[in-house]
């Protein structure tokens, strides 16, 4: 059980990324909760004031409940840093790589974590050949929740090559990353940071009911089952929960994260992969870390007291770190 004394929270959330409406609901449940947990809320809907708005509210402890750019690309987390104000989930460095799908890549895989492999191309070339065989995945480098995925296959209605009219992330984004479709399962790990250390919660299996889990399928109640926890075998289950915790670390996440794999039971464990790793996951009612976290016993504002106490934790520890350097 986490002991926080009564704080003053600022929320920030919103923005004007594509995940705004996701933000928006992810922070209105933190507030509630904390609201529910005796703490004073000050409810910040980022737009470019938001250091003066901010400033002017004087909170203790800012909660990042921001998803996409600039909530999750180390914008934000550059601003707090400077302003010297605690922030809930992962720093400016973490943020900048996490985002970053190939970044994320260069970062994990030399430890032995298995992502898929691929390269970035640019948009107009995929109008004159296809970058990799077919089936593969094209999808910005840098936006999360599904955002612009494309699975490219030969029934498909791109075209062969992709028409320049086909709907699809090439019309949106200059470069892609383009990466070999993996068949098999959609699953998921949540990690959070305890006290006593980060520690994987679970695994889920996602079961969109139609098509593969975009953002209409996380965030439309009703189009995703949840399995948690997963019907898988127990060492897939471990494995999973040991590759989320090494890419928490390595990453050097903070707060939380969430982990996401595709895994084709024919491999066994060599079919087991890596997408990206997550560092400011959805808190709203249909989101899979508090689903996880209610699954380990934790309740959802248990969950965000939790991870609001590693945003202090960590605030200290860079300042006694700071004070030592000076």
């Amino acid at each position: 059980m986490t002991d926080l004394p009564k704080l003053h929270v600022a929320v920030l959330m919103g923005g004007w990324a594509n995940e705004r409406p996701v933000s928006l609901m992810s922070g209105e449940g933190v507030a509630k909760a904390l609201e529910g947990r005796g703490h004073k809320v000050t409810r910040i809907d980022m737009d470019r004031s938001v250091a003066a708005r901010i400033a002017e509210a004087a909170p203790d402890v800012v909660f990042n409940a921001l998803h996409g750019v600039p909530g999750e690309d180390g914008s934000v987390q550059g601003m707090l840093d400077l302003m010297g104000v605690p922030y809930t989930h992962s720093g400016l460095a973490t943020s900048v790589i996490a985002i970053d799908k190939q970044l994320t890549k260069q970062a994990l895989v030399p430890h032995g974590i298995p992502m898929p492999g691929g390269r970035i191309v640019k948009s107009v070339d995929v109008f004159e050949r296809d970058p990799l065989p077919r089936p593969y995945v094209l999808k910005p480098v840098n936006e999360g929740s599904s955002v612009g995925v494309a699975i490219v296959t030969d029934e498909g209605n791109y075209g062969n090559p992709i028409a320049r009219d086909a709907k699809g992330p090439w019309q949106d984004f200059d470069e892609l990353l383009a990466e070999p479709y993996i068949k098999g399962r959609e699953m998921t790990s949540a990690v959070v940071d305890f006290e006593d250390g980060p520690r994987a919660l679970a695994v889920t299996e996602l079961k969109p009911k139609s098509g593969f889990y975009d953002f209409d399928a996380k965030y439309t109640d009703g189009m995703t089952d949840h399995i948690c926890p997963a019907d898988i075998p127990e060492h897939i289950r471990d494995l999973c929960l040991e590759i989320a915790l090494k890419a928490h670390k390595l990453l050097g996440c903070k707060g939380t994260s969430r982990t996401d794999f595709r895994w084709d039971e024919e491999q066994g464990e060599d079919g087991l992969f890596v997408l990206e790793t997550n560092t400011q996951p959805g808190m709203t009612p249909l989101s899979l870390v508090p689903e996880q976290a209610k699954h380990a016993g934790i309740e959802y504002a248990e969950l965000v007291e939790t991870v609001i106490a590693a945003a202090l934790r960590d605030h200290a520890a860079r300042k006694r770190d700071a004070g030592r350097d000076g």
